[in-house]
């Protein structure tokens, strides 16, 4: 009896270890044929999509392959953005391949394990009353909500990112953020998370790389960065890039809530060719040549208008060396004031400089400075001011020149008689400079 008994035992036990072992093989004889034929079930994918997350959808095609590992293949996949803004594409790929772990796929769940993203376009858009075109705030009241959870790795290749506002009228904003060939690999991305206005939680990081990066009017080129995606913020930090002859270092933080998307960066320059950074701004255009290192922390909400980043404020200090502000004209101005005529070196090229050195404070298009120090070719200035870059152009500068070279007797008596100050034999008056920044006008101070 024992015998008989133990040898059912061992009978049964190993029907049940064949039965565990040939349940996979089982489910995959009834799941091969629609795996081979998935794209048979795209317009089932497509309405499931769409009943999900409240956005119409598009795939052109669906495919599957089981080596190495199972992965769904997407081509020409779109999310168009909701009814409440212009036609437009929340997302456009042209290839995703989403890799999904067998196990769970028997247990009838579908968790995808990575994504690899080819050339997507994520264009980003904000409402005046505060949602944006990727938010599905009315998921959590649908019978079936997406839930993907979240994604071990997520790769993009060869991507466009492009965020912008739309106008009170919703008509369409100007782009404000944009990212050019793009690359990057992202950990732990919860896509439940970026979809759900509430969250707070780390919804990914990783790395980035982009061939061009635009903010506002500012350009940046080969920049890498560690990335952050955070409780509705995106932060960029250890960003390193190419600007305008130079290059810079620092972070960026774009905070994507409340009705107003805000931004704060911290940056180091070096070696910038100020020329090429003026040529980004209409109005400033040729009217700087030098180069430029500093640190500059400027913050700010983006609004809801033609002009978005017209809040900024935030502050810094810059140095320039071997320029020119050929609108200016220094040296000139001073002898007009002046009345000498033995300068010595101030009277070489007179809209030239070697050095300048300022703090600065933006504030609504207005950037002031309390202490500018500027070494001319045998001219020195000490000022202060401020100019309006709101279209004005309105200049308000106010200081004290010295003329470096010694003048003789008949040229500081007149220049005394002007108003000028002689210490040293040498030369200083104060000065005010109004106007704008295509027509200064150079006049005597008080």
């Amino acid at each position: 009896m024992h015998a008989e008994a133990a040898m059912t035992i061992h009978r049964r036990t190993g029907l049940v270890l064949v039965g565990i072992a040939a349940a996979p093989l089982i489910a995959t004889v009834f799941l091969v044929p629609l795996l081979l034929d998935a794209d048979r079930y795209r317009p089932k994918a497509i309405s499931y999509l769409e009943e999900s997350t409240g956005k119409k959808v598009e795939i052109g095609r669906l495919a599957v392959t089981f080596f190495p590992k199972i992965t769904v293949h997407v081509d020409d996949f779109g999310v168009k953005s909701p009814p409440l803004f212009p036609p437009s594409y929340i997302l456009k790929v042209a290839r995703i391949d989403a890799q999904i772990e067998a196990w769970a796929l028997l247990h009838g769940q579908i968790v995808v394990t990575s994504l690899v993203l080819e050339q997507p376009v994520i264009n980003l858009v904000s409402d005046p009353d505060g949602p944006w075109n990727f938010e599905n705030p009315a998921a959590k009241n649908r019978s079936n909500p997406l839930l993907i959870g979240v994604i071990s790795l997520v790769k993009i290749k060869r991507g466009r990112i492009i965020a912008s506002n739309l106008l009170p009228s919703d008509a369409a904003g100007p782009v404000f953020f944009e990212a050019q060939e793009v690359s990057s690999e992202l950990e732990n991305v919860d896509a439940d998370a970026i979809a759900d206005p509430a969250s707070t939680t780390l919804d990914g990081q990783g790395t980035l790389k982009a061939a061009v990066l635009r903010f506002g009017s500012i350009e940046a080129k080969n920049l890498s960065s560690n990335i952050r995606l955070q409780a509705r913020r995106v932060l960029f930090t250890d960003a390193k890039a190419e600007t305008y002859g130079g290059n810079t270092t620092g972070e960026l933080s774009i905070k994507l809530s409340g009705k107003n998307a805000s931004f704060k960066t911290d940056a180091t320059m070096k070696r910038i060719d100020v020329a090429q950074l003026l040529s980004a701004f209409r109005n400033a255009r040729g009217k700087m040549t030098g180069r430029m290192e500093g640190e500059l922390n400027i913050a700010g909400e983006i609004g809801h208008s033609l002009h978005p980043l017209e809040g900024l404020h935030g502050g810094g200090h810059l140095t320039v060396r071997d320029g020119q502000v050929p609108s200016l004209k220094l040296n000139a101005n001073l002898m007009k004031l002046a009345h000498y005529n033995d300068l010595g070196p101030a009277s070489n090229d007179p809209s030239s400089f070697k050095f300048v050195s300022t703090d600065l404070e933006l504030d609504h298009e207005r950037i002031s400075s309390k202490v500018i120090d500027i070494d001319g070719y045998g001219v020195d200035v000490d000022g202060s001011g401020s100019v309006s870059l709101s279209g004005s152009d309105e200049l308000n500068y106010q200081g004290v020149a010295e003329i470096v070279s010694k003048q003789g007797f008949v040229t500081n008596l007149f220049a005394r008689l002007a108003g000028g100050t002689l210490k040293d034999g040498k030369l200083s008056f104060p000065f005010h400079v109004g106007g704008t920044i295509d027509k200064p006008v150079f006049a005597k101070g008080k």
